[in-house]
């Protein structure tokens, strides 16, 4: 289980949370189909540091975005 630190509530259950994907992702309002499919389904997957955005949906109800390691799942939090 993951313990994640919420910026306002402090550490906090992973039960606590939703993912919410990758962060940083573009969004393109006059996209074709195609891009369109690609904005909604295709993420890296990569084997480290990954920047994921989070909702404390069972606290603060805010969005934050963090660094987890996707082997170690280890989280370091965004500024």
């Amino acid at each position: 289980m993951l313990l994640i630190t919420c910026p306002h509530c402090g550490p906090r259950d992973e039960t606590e949370f939703r993912y919410g994907d990758q962060a940083g992702v573009a969004y393109t309002p006059d996209a074709d189909d195609a891009a369109w499919a690609a904005y909604l389904f295709v993420r890296d997957n990569p084997k480290g540091w990954f920047h994921e955005r989070w909702f404390h949906a069972h606290g603060c109800r805010t969005w934050f975005s963090v660094h987890r390691h996707t082997v170690t799942h280890e989280m370091r939090q965004q500024p």
